[in-house]
């Protein structure tokens, strides 16, 4: 046991709300997170932070040991092996750890204000044996990056989701405790899946917008973008265990709009030889897939010039998403 688990397990009030962070690889960006933490309007003694991770480089765990919240009892970490390990198993174990009733799920790239706590545990609150989610928005610090980079990733969430994303959503942990928690076999859609069988099971599913939490922006080239598509292949199977998420694709089908119309641009690109024409199909895709860079020549010229790397991730995630759909036996492209 680590000197911060030994402090936590001192005799003392338990906290009301605990913030639940897996983590993997990420010390910079975690080192981040935690200090906002340090900085919450809310009193120390009143939250707690478990962090879960499975890291292979030490940098992580010196981290979790020697940051002013470990010292002062307030965060408490897993160590797991140094392999694969889903954030819903991570998840899992987190909210288990945690002493508080009410857990608030965040992840290691995020970046609240100081008044996120206090603030989720007041929505909480308002909300008793409900599932709360806020608002999330790219950190302001780096929403030029999310503007001008290309192949940019980051979130924007209006509460309520319906894919109830994690990185800014609290959970009262009885619910968790009768759900069983989040499934572990999965690599993506788990988030939703609690969720969705929350609100199954009665709880339920309210809207925070004041709960402003940041998430960053993530900035990688084509190719290592290309290597974190093959979780998307469980959308199906997430789809066909909660067949109300058909609503939230395109024409029922398309996980992505701009999916359908790729498969239109590609039904005009074999079109061409024998009519030349079939090359507009591909039109539509091109406007909804194009970056926007400006109105002027050069903004024009860059958007152009990144759609063949547009359409490398589109094209890769339909293949992506049809494995799955064979795997599933679940039709979403």
């Amino acid at each position: 046991m680590t000197a911060p688990e030994i402090a936590a397990t001192v005799d003392a009030p338990a906290p009301e709300i605990a913030v639940v962070i897996p983590s993997r690889d990420r010390p910079l960006r975690l080192r981040w997170l935690l200090n906002a933490l340090e900085e919450q309007s809310l009193a120390p003694g009143r939250f707690e932070v478990i962090v879960c991770h499975d890291s292979r480089a030490p940098e992580t765990e010196e981290l979790l040991q020697t940051h002013p919240l470990a010292v002062r009892g307030v965060l408490r970490h897993r160590a797991l092996d140094p392999r694969t390990r889903s954030a819903g198993f991570k998840r899992n174990l987190g909210w288990r750890t945690a002493r508080a009733p009410l857990i608030a799920f965040t992840d290691d790239d995020c970046r609240p204000p100081s008044d996120w706590v206090e603030r989720a545990l007041a929505a909480a609150g308002r909300h008793p044996g409900g599932i709360v989610q806020g608002t999330t928005r790219p950190d302001p610090d780096e929403i030029e990056i999310a503007l001008r980079a290309p192949h940019a990733r980051t979130q924007a969430i209006d509460p309520p989701s319906p894919w109830a994303q994690t990185c800014n959503i609290v959970y009262p942990r009885e619910l968790l405790e009768r759900l069983g928690g989040f499934d572990e076999a999965i690599e993506s859609g788990e988030d939703t899946d609690v969720a969705l069988r929350g609100i199954a099971a009665g709880a339920s599913f309210c809207a925070a917008p004041e709960v402003v939490n940041y998430h960053s922006v993530h900035v990688s080239g084509l190719p290592a973008v290309l290597r974190t598509l093959p979780r998307w292949e469980f959308i199906p199977w997430l789809v066909k265990r909660h067949p109300e998420l058909r609503g939230e694709c395109a024409a029922g089908v398309f996980w992505r709009d701009t999916h359908g119309w790729m498969l239109l641009a590609l039904a005009g690109v074999a079109l061409t030889r024998a009519r030349p024409a079939g090359a507009l199909l591909a039109v539509p895709w091109a406007l909804r897939a194009a970056p926007a860079y400006g109105s002027g020549p050069r903004g024009r010229l860059r958007a152009f010039l990144e759609l063949p790397g547009r359409a490398v991730v589109d094209l890769a995630e339909l293949a992506v998403l049809a494995r799955g759909s064979v795997r599933h036996r679940s039709l979403v492209l």
